[in-house]
């Protein structure tokens, strides 16, 4: 039986951080990974390959120079599942390489197998017909979810995917259903319809990403629709089935999803992508002495401990916001709290990022909760279309919003839509973090022609509004 300072389950981006930082603090690390590959579903099956699949879908389809060059922006007229499978495995490949290297010069030991707790401070790794237990001071949950899959959904890869399998696509489909509005199915109805298929995108909510502030959340919904997105807002789905060809001349079957309000709506092929499900059943977590809710997702506290105090849960596991960039930093958080290693972490400032086409993110509060809050504000806009960087992207639709506390002038909240949007984010994120007000942006000079420099006009936008200039 070994013994280690630490034993992190699960090597997705949480975990990869924990156990770099655990072992930068002098820890003796396993990391324990059940897949032939490291890197979790954001390498595999999540972040990295859909961003890959919609770089690729931009560049080649030539969608984000469309304004300024037309239809001559295209760089391959007949666009092959090949072409967009080609980019994604090769960022996987490189990320995968990196992760390996980087566990390596850091000492961190890599063991194969699934693990599934015994005791609250021992796990049996099992793999194959051979198994081992291995003892640790400290456990750090890291195995993320999977996406959900009702029983009365028939998944078949073929026709209708879950998130995962639609990357397994074999041909580009003329027509799709997206059930569900939130990051996962956004994403793909935006990459979908840029490649010229017929989307029809579901969703309980009257909104998509309801998390989001709501004007932002309307700019993108019009230009979803813009590129031929049905939106079907309000309806929920009541049943799915496959349904035989139906004598249009092809011989791929048909997918039929019939809504509660009494529509049916029919399409080559179906996403569902409502909600992902945790997996801690299989960690068999309650011989540890913690419980997981009814999604199998796990409860922490603000230093990412369970009920059980020396085992932390971090990333896709303990539920939104569920992105890449905050599992990293819980995955560094929680290592540091467990070893005693003081930090300064500002959780409320956690950047959000969705990648659809346009690409969107934002950072702080929402109008909707400063209202609530009873916190006086006002906006500053910057339209990109006032940018001389925008006319040269040829994205007239981006924009920037700055909520600024109207007594204080400091910032409160930055959201963004359009090209570049989730890295001109970090530029308010750093702001705020120093609690700067909007006369940072007004007497500091940006680069020009960039997208940065919508900040200075947003802030003068405002700024004017506050004195009803």
């Amino acid at each position: 039986m070994r013994h280690f300072d630490c034993v992190v389950i699960g090597s997705g981006p949480a975990g990869q951080k924990a156990a770099i930082q655990a072992a930068k603090l002098g820890r003796r690390v396993c990391v324990i990974e059940k897949g032939a590959a490291v890197g979790g579903a954001a390498i595999n099956t999540g972040t990295i390959p859909s961003k890959a699949l919609r770089e690729a879908v931009l560049h080649l389809t030539g969608t984000s120079k469309r304004l300024l060059f037309g239809e001559n922006s295209r760089m391959k007229k007949q666009i092959t599942i090949d072409d967009l499978i080609y980019v994604s495995q090769k960022v996987i490949h490189h990320e995968l390489a990196l992760v390996r290297e980087y566990f390596e010069r850091n000492d961190v030991e890599l063991i194969n197998g699934a693990a599934h707790f015994e005791s609250p401070n021992m796990i049996q790794v099992v793999r194959g017909n051979e198994s081992e237990h291995i003892t640790a001071d400290k456990y750090f949950i890291a195995i993320g979810t999977r996406p959900a899959k009702p029983a009365s959904v028939p998944f078949d890869n073929k026709a209708v995917f879950c998130s995962d399998g639609l990357l397994k696509i074999g041909i580009l489909p003329r027509s799709m259903i997206v059930v569900g509005g939130g990051v996962i199915g956004t994403e793909y109805a935006c990459m979908m319809a840029a490649l010229g298929v017929k989307v029809t995108l579901v969703e309980g909510r009257q909104e998509v990403l309801g998390f989001l502030d709501r004007e932002i959340v309307e700019a993108l919904m019009y230009q979803m629709r813009r590129t031929g997105i049905t939106l079907r807002m309000g309806e929920k789905v009541a049943k799915i089935e496959k349904i035989a060809a139906n004598g249009n001349g092809h011989n791929e079957p048909l997918v039929s999803a019939v809504l509660e309000s009494g529509k049916t709506l029919r399409a080559q092929t179906l996403l569902y992508a409502i909600g992902r499900q945790g997996m801690t059943g299989l960690l068999q977590v309650e011989k540890a002495g913690i419980t997981a809710d009814d999604r199998e997702r796990l409860k922490v506290n603000a230093s990412y401990q369970t009920n059980v105090e020396h085992i932390y849960a971090v990333g896709d596991v303990i539920g939104f916001p569920a992105l890449a960039s905050t599992a990293m930093e819980q995955g560094r958080l929680a290592a540091c709290h467990a070893y005693g290693q003081p930090v300064n972490s500002v959780p409320e400032l956690f950047p959000l990022g969705v990648y659809a086409i346009p690409e969107v993110s934002q950072v702080g509060k929402t109008e909707q909760q400063l209202t609530d809050a009873g916190i006086p504000y006002e906006a500053g806009i910057a339209e990109y279309r006032e940018l001389a960087r925008g006319q040269l992207l040829g994205d007239e639709d981006g924009l920037l919003k700055l909520l600024i506390h109207q007594d204080t002038h400091e910032i409160l909240g930055v959201h963004a839509i359009g090209t570049g949007a989730t890295e001109l984010i970090h530029i308010g994120q750093a702001v705020m973090a120093f609690k700067g007000t909007v006369e940072f942006f007004i007497n500091n000079v940006f680069n020009y022609p960039t997208l940065a420099e919508a900040y200075k006009v947003a802030a003068l936008n405002g700024l004017n509004k506050i004195r009803h200039v």
